[in-house]
């Protein structure tokens, strides 16, 4: 009975053995001088056609172009190894994805590439380095064209990524979009090599869970999108720290689709600790916005909850915007209808060192944002400002950022064409005194 105990052990052994299938093993080399792009494709391909398994990178430096994910694929980093990307264009593959969106009109580039694929994960205590500062921004809408993602995920489902670090992609550092079933758990991210380097875009994904995350980014940090009709829907987001230049934590700015029953919480915003380079933004030590709720491209943004979250010097901290810019995301499918935006509930929120600014929140004439609940909030901001007259440019189609009006005329929060927004325990405190009331309301009911 032990021997057959002890045969079946050995068995299960070889088993597991056997779903590990070693990049070395199919050629990869720990030399950043040399490419190993094709020896790492190849034991994605042999793990999938074996039904799955894990796709082991061992300690090490390996130089790589761009890779595509299959089913049923675990790609896992030893600690100590890093996944180099190259810097030379030529190494890159053109991907054109069959799913219509605003980002995926054109044929792009990135590092990791998976499209209507399942069951996928990527983990480890390894590093992903994009290498990005190597490609230099050529025009304005350039991301993905000549400067690859690192990550670009389409049309996928059960997705997740843990533990990972992932550094300096070319633009966006991870871009998930119309995925089903995504966890984010634990991972770094650090990307402030290249314009456009968010740390984290969410777009028109349903059943999303980020947690754990500490992110430092030049551009946006943690951000949902919606750049098809898809919406963004069921997304929880809890204990990250997030640094940025821009935006924190946004909704926005691609609307299409829009976003329902999101929840944010027990997150802290921060100024990033590497203050030497700025490509967007406000300033290097200060961000744009903490949190920014967007809505301008004929979308609907209802049930966000944000909650527990603790800020440390943000220009303007709270940035709620109806609007129409109506971009839409597709040539001829114009956005005719102005969005929607309401039942937003904003709850125990720390500010300190925020900018003179203010916060805002506004609809357009005839659009007024509803039901906006705002409780347990103290703001402690610069101050040091004289009277300031309501902006006249209510900026209907323009670009939605939270400094975009320049020093609004409340210290606290510019209220316009809303229905049924309420302070309850929101407190305004300034370093410096400061002329402005607390509250400035027009068009309100």
């Amino acid at each position: 009975m032990k021997k057959l105990l002890s045969l079946l052990f050995t068995l299960s052994v070889v088993s597991a053995q056997a779903d590990d299938f070693n990049i070395r093993q199919y050629g990869a080399i720990s030399d950043t001088t040399q490419l190993s792009t094709n020896a790492i494709q190849n034991a994605i391909d042999a793990c999938s056609q074996k039904g799955g398994g894990r796709v082991v990178v061992p300690a090490g430096q390996y130089k790589m172009g761009s890779i595509v994910l299959r089913s049923n694929v675990h790609l896992h980093l030893e600690m100590g190894a890093t996944l180099y990307g190259s810097t030379d264009l030529r190494d890159y593959q053109k991907m054109k994805s069959s799913y219509v969106s605003l980002r995926t009109q054109t044929t792009t580039i990135q590092l990791i590439y998976a499209e209507k694929a399942g069951h996928i994960t990527i983990d480890g205590f390894g590093t992903i380095d994009g290498r990005g500062a190597a490609f230099a921004k050529l025009t304005w809408n350039d991301e993905g064209i000549t400067r690859p993602h690192l990550l670009r995920f389409i049309d996928c489902h059960d997705i997740m990524v843990k533990d990972i670090t992932l550094k300096n992609s070319g633009c966006w550092m991870q871009h998930y979009l119309a995925c089903d079933r995504l966890q984010i758990r634990g991972i770094k991210v650090f990307n402030r090599n290249n314009y456009n380097n968010d740390a984290l875009d969410i777009d028109g994904c349903h059943e999303v869970t980020v947690s754990d995350m500490i992110a430092d980014s030049d551009d946006d940090g943690i951000t949902l999108k919606s750049t098809s009709p898809r919406l963004c829907e069921n997304v929880s987001i809890q204990n990250c720290i997030v640094s940025s230049h821009c935006n924190a934590i946004k909704l926005g700015t691609e609307t299409n689709g829009g976003f329902r029953n999101i929840r944010i919480s027990g997150c802290v915003v921060k100024p990033s600790e590497d203050q030497t380079s700025q490509f967007f933004g406000h300033d290097a030590k200060r961000g744009t916005s903490a949190i920014s709720l967007e809505m301008v491209d004929g979308g609907v943004l209802e049930n966000v909850q944000v909650s527990d979250i603790v800020v440390e010097g943000t220009e303007s901290p709270i940035f709620v915007r109806l609007a129409h810019r109506a971009r839409p995301y597709a040539e001829g499918i114009p956005v005719e209808q102005v969005g929607t935006l309401h039942g937003v509930h904003l709850n125990n929120i720390t500010v300190n060192n925020a900018g003179a600014t203010g916060c805002s929140i506004t609809g357009i004439d005839g659009h007024p944002v509803e039901d906006i609940y705002l409780s347990n909030i103290t703001i402690t901001q610069q101050g040091g400002c004289k009277a300031i007259a309501e902006p006249t440019d209510e900026k209907v189609a323009e670009y939605p950022e939270a400094t975009m009006w320049g020093l609004l005329p409340a210290k606290g929060f510019f209220v316009k064409h809303a229905r049924n927004v309420v302070f309850r325990d929101v407190v305004v405190n300034t370093i410096q005194p400061d002329e402005r009331p607390e509250f400035v309301k027009i068009d309100v009911e």
